[in-house]
């Protein structure tokens, strides 16, 4: 199992702060995550591209989308902040 945090917009916006989902490679979360936050919350507007752009943390490290998950491991995403 993978455990996933989720934080910043992508929290707020999905009400999702923490799942255990089972991937090879953090691509392979996205749509799980997606399915779980219509779940969670069926009006939201979230989508994959939203999750796309997130920055990704694996146990503390960044990582990327195509990056190789282990049983146990710790997947961070964080949606990034813009302002003016």
């Amino acid at each position: 199992m993978i455990k996933v945090k989720i934080f910043g917009l992508l929290r707020m916006d999905t009400g999702l702060k923490e799942l255990e989902l089972e991937a090879e490679k953090v691509k392979d979360l996205y749509p799980q995550i997606l399915a779980q936050a219509k779940l969670a919350k069926p009006g939201t507007r979230v989508k994959a591209k939203d999750i796309d752009g997130c920055i990704i943390m694996i146990n503390g490290v960044q990582g990327k989308k195509s990056s190789v998950l282990c049983d146990g491991d710790t997947v961070m995403l964080m949606s990034p902040v813009c302002g003016g």
